[in-house]
């Protein structure tokens, strides 16, 4: 499945997330991003507060056999963490984007697509990437997922 948006150049805020850093292999991370999200949304019902915009997952390489990850949801304010879930910000960012649908598995086509515009239009990323969901296989079908890709710049 194709990249349904074009590739263009967006300024982020700075973003105060609530999240959970953790390293581990490709092969598990389907389990680890539903398990985080699901302690990351009870804890927010537990103190009374609400996401502001979409999960994420933002990655910090890309060692299938141990990936660095944070995995989290944007809030509206600081808030107090609690155990392994900490408040953080994303800082302010330049960044590529893209929209893509599809399965996730299918995403390399599109993050080929997206570097190949970032090396033809002469940009630096910094090696993080930031995925975004807006929805998941509870509400849609794999070809019907959708995922907002950013690739932060130097």
């Amino acid at each position: 499945m194709p990249l349904v948006s074009r590739i263009e150049i967006v300024k982020k805020s700075k973003q105060p997330v609530i999240s959970i850093k953790t390293k581990t292999k490709m092969e598990n991370l389907p389990i680890v991003i539903g398990e985080t999200y699901g302690k990351i949304q009870e804890y927010l019902k537990e103190i009374g507060e609400y996401p502001e915009d979409i999960p994420f997952v933002r990655y910090f390489n890309m060692d299938m056999e141990n990936l660095e990850v944070e995995i989290g949801i944007p809030v509206y304010k600081e808030l107090p963490g609690k155990n392994d879930i900490e408040f953080r910000y994303i800082e302010e960012m330049k960044a590529v984007y893209g929209l893509y649908q599809g399965p996730y598995q299918e995403m390399g086509e599109t993050y080929d697509e997206i570097m190949m515009w970032i090396e033809d239009n002469r940009m630096k990323p910094t090696g993080i990437f930031l995925e975004s969901y807006y929805n998941s296989l509870e509400d849609v079908s794999e070809d019907k997922l959708l995922t907002r890709i950013l690739m932060p710049l130097d």
